[in-house]
């Protein structure tokens, strides 16, 4: 009896992606299993169809084979796959050729063995000052660059690679098993499709050599912690000639005296005396520019007023805007009294009533009615 077709087993489209056929399948697995269809056959003969059609399908290979030469591509090693009269080698270059699409595996992907630079990072801190302005920095990267002498080939001046024999330039082999054909990379050349029978002294064939390169580093004002900036073609050199990699700065910034900041905002706290809070004031606080801006101090103000200087923050990136600077005061009790202090204090607070007072006098007052209202 001729089989079914496996997307018609399980009920999907013939589009359908992975997770539409692991619903489908799982839907009828347990509709036909044995444990819950005892002693039916055809129930058990069903299960079997649906395994054996998730089985293939669910198989990244199996399901290209399958979509192209349909049950044939698993049926006596191949025969058949080209409507009864193929041969079986026809039917492994074939899969080849399906693999190739998969992998990427084609011709002329090696590129001569030019393979490309690895990226490099490098870790890089400025100051909040600097972050504010912007600047461009100076580093110094140990990296990999192209040998002179070479051209960046390998091969001693005057010399020059040549193709491998083993792989023919394409840097990988193939070896037929039944109807597969596997593919690695080739041991003689190491997959780059060119040996070198003379290297380049200077840098023993790899077409590159270690050296400090010193680079500019633009910083933009108002960049952010954390931010990483790419500097492209600017990490190792790649063998041979080869593209180079990219080399990536990851900025941090270090923590600043007066301000923390979110943003394109700037908080800072400032202590006052008792008496600048009392009977107002003023005072002068520093800005990333380099300047000072004056806030003035109302009378009577509180711990934890905060005070919105507009403007002040930091630069935002690609803009003319600023963030706003926040200063929070602190109000500080006094310490280390002279016995005139004391003097002067207890006699403001023999005088002090709930107006000089009026937040600790009207918490002291609610309290008051809370533990009456517990004895009665």
């Amino acid at each position: 009896m001729d089989k079914r077709d496996y997307y018609e087993v399980l009920g999907v489209a013939r589009d359908a992606d992975e997770k539409a056929l692991k619903s489908a399948y799982r839907k009828l697995a347990m509709q036909f299993h044995p444990d819950r269809n005892p002693g039916d056959a055809e129930a058990e003969n069903r299960f079997k169809e649906v395994s054996e059609a998730y089985d293939t399908l669910k198989d990244a290979q199996k399901r290209a084979a399958y979509d192209r030469f349909g049950h044939a591509a698993f049926e006596n090693g191949g025969f058949g796959a080209r409507g009864g009269g193929g041969h079986p080698g026809d039917f492994a270059s074939a899969m080849s050729d399906i693999f190739d699409e998969f992998f990427g595996m084609g011709g002329g992907r090696r590129g001569g063995g030019r393979d490309r630079g690895a990226d490099l990072r490098y870790n890089l801190d400025i100051s909040l000052e600097e972050a504010f302005a912007g600047k461009a920095v100076e580093i110094e990267v140990p990296t990999s660059i192209s040998c002179e002498a070479c051209s960046g080939s390998g091969a001693k001046p005057g010399s020059a690679p040549t193709i491998c024999r083993t792989c023919g330039g394409s840097g990988r082999v193939r070896a037929s098993q039944g109807f597969f054909t596997l593919e690695r990379t080739c041991a003689a050349c190491q997959g780059r499709g060119q040996v070198i029978a003379d290297p380049c002294t200077e840098c023993s064939g790899a077409g590159r050599k270690i050296v400090n390169r010193m680079l500019s580093v633009n910083i933009p004002a108002g960049i952010e912690d954390g931010t990483r900036i790419r500097l492209g073609g600017e990490g190792e050199a790649g063998l041979r000639g080869g593209p180079s990699g990219d080399l990536y700065i990851f900025l941090s910034i270090r923590p600043h005296a007066f301000f923390q900041r979110d943003g394109a905002d700037l908080y800072c706290r400032v202590p006052i005396s008792m008496t600048t809070a009392a009977l107002g004031g003023q005072f002068e606080v520093p800005t990333l520019s380099g300047e000072t801006t004056r806030v003035k101090v109302p009378e009577g103000t509180q711990t934890g007023k905060q005070f919105r200087l507009r403007g002040k923050g930091m630069p935002v990136m690609r803009s003319q805007q600023f963030g706003d600077a926040y200063i929070q005061v602190t109000v500080e009790t006094p310490a280390n009294l002279t016995k005139r202090q004391r003097e002067l204090l207890a006699e403001f607070e023999q005088e002090s009533s709930g107006d000089t007072h009026p937040e600790s006098h009207g918490f002291f007052a609610r309290v008051k009615d809370f533990l009456d209202n517990l004895g009665n």
